[in-house]
């Protein structure tokens, strides 16, 4: 993968976890959450700051991952035919 792509990979990733975490993101998420998982396999639903703080530790998680695969290519493992 080019490092043009996962550049761009990473900062779509990074917009997600941004609207998640500061602009209202959470809400959505978690009536996603109810919708999908309540009653599912024993699964409770997570109020906002539980999201927001599992999506603070994702974006921090992709972001070592991104700067690791700025450096070694071979860490980049998405594979898209043509690129």
């Amino acid at each position: 993968m080019s490092l043009a792509l996962w550049i761009f990979i990473y900062l779509i990733n990074a917009l997600i976890w941004k609207w998640i975490i500061s602009w209202g993101g959470a809400d959505a998420v978690q009536r996603w959450w109810g919708f999908l998982f309540t009653g599912w396999l024993g699964a409770y639903e997570l109020n906002t700051e539980q999201i927001r703080a599992f999506a603070l530790l994702c974006w921090l998680f992709f972001s070592v991952w991104f700067v690791m695969g700025i450096f070694m290519p071979e860490v980049r493992l998405f594979k898209i035919a043509g690129f």
